[in-house]
């Protein structure tokens, strides 16, 4: 789906505020990239390696910044930002097709659950009692809202989500297929006998305003208080969030982050792939993780943090991951050298 009129350069720009670089009627109807697209779409480019494109590119348009703009042999629109710019032109371009409201026949609707007019629910989706949907929200095929569930205004969940008993979703939100909202936790006590005791999860999950979900992601509900996604967080695909976290609002997580129970991550952070985040650690606003860090405790200063080993040649890692087992040993001995050291320098001095 895109728009098939298209839209000027000038149009844009008045739109979203930014200049234009050469001729403002040109007119584009999708997006494209540097590399493939035709003279009816519109490229951006953002890291460096790309800029020589902008020479030999046969868009009808780009996106620049100030410095990349005297590169480009293409009109451009010019921006400080243009990947953002790339991004809301993309939205106006190519817009989510809208289903119509209604609740299909092969839906399940409890009696006393309240459905806004406005909203669209699909064949096989399960609507449980006292749940209530908002306006313009679209439950697509197979979603499940359990008892007491509140999805708010504008959201979609796309197919086959979960949400589990008395779980708030925001305003404006995505949750993309198979995604889980408000299981039970992983809460279990050891009994004496080495068996284990089920904690009842009692709390819920509370979702701000603006958060997309990815894929097959999980977020259980609490152990007493609410597992809490602040405004405008982003979760990539297939995410484990564990009972109490809470993630502060505009933080960014991607594919494969594991976060354990009641840790606490700020605002404006950005995880990367493949992190481990452990119980109770406080992370603070501004904080940037690399992809593979494990995470053990607080962090307390914004900046970016990493403990990835990076890839090695076979051999050598088994030597090195050898050497690491006697590291404490060899920092033992490397003190007492320098105790010695230090000793034997005082008698010189002395004598």
């Amino acid at each position: 789906m895109f728009r098939q009129e298209g839209i000027s350069l000038g149009e844009l720009a008045e739109r979203f505020g930014c200049k234009v670089q050469g001729d403002a009627s040109v007119r584009v109807t999708r997006v494209g990239t540097l590399a493939a697209a035709d003279e009816q779409a519109i490229a951006f480019v953002a890291r460096p390696k790309y800029v020589p494109l902008l020479e030999t590119t046969r868009v009808g348009a780009v996106i620049v910044s100030p410095a990349n703009a005297s590169r480009s042999a293409r009109p451009a629109l010019i921006t400080p930002n243009p990947h953002a710019l790339f991004a809301r032109v993309a939205a106006l371009l190519h817009p989510v097709d809208r289903e119509e409201p209604g609740i299909h026949e092969a839906a399940i609707v409890h009696e006393t659950a309240q459905i806004d007019g406005s909203a669209s629910i699909a064949a096989g989706c399960h609507v449980g009692a006292g749940a209530r949907i908002g306006r313009d929200v679209v439950l697509g095929p197979g979603c499940v809202v359990m008892k007491g569930a509140v999805v708010g205004d504008a959201s979609r969940l796309v197919a086959r989500v979960t949400v589990c008993e008395r779980v708030r979703i925001g305003a404006r939100c995505i949750v993309h297929p198979g995604a889980v909202l408000g299981a039970d936790g992983f809460g279990f006590a050891p009994n004496e006998d080495g068996t284990w005791i089920k904690v009842p999860q009692l709390g819920s999950v509370r979702i701000g305003d603006d958060v997309e979900i990815g894929a097959n992601t999980t977020i259980d509900r609490g152990a007493l208080g609410d597992t809490i996604i602040e405004d405008g967080v982003k979760l990539d695909n297939l995410i484990q969030i564990a009972h109490n976290v809470h993630i502060g609002a505009h933080t960014a997580i991607a594919a494969c982050v594991g976060i354990a129970g009641s840790a606490s991550i700020g605002k404006h952070c950005m995880i990367g792939g493949h992190a481990g985040i452990a119980d109770h650690v406080e992370i603070c606003d501004g904080v940037t993780i690399l992809a593979m860090t494990a995470v053990s405790s607080s962090i307390r200063e914004p900046g970016t943090y990493s403990s990835t080993i990076g890839a090695q040649e076979a051999s050598r890692f088994r030597r090195n991951a050898a050497r690491f087992r006697h590291l404490d040993e060899l920092t033992k001995e490397l003190r007492q050298l320098e105790k010695h050291q230090n000793h034997s320098g005082r008698e010189d001095r002395a004598g």
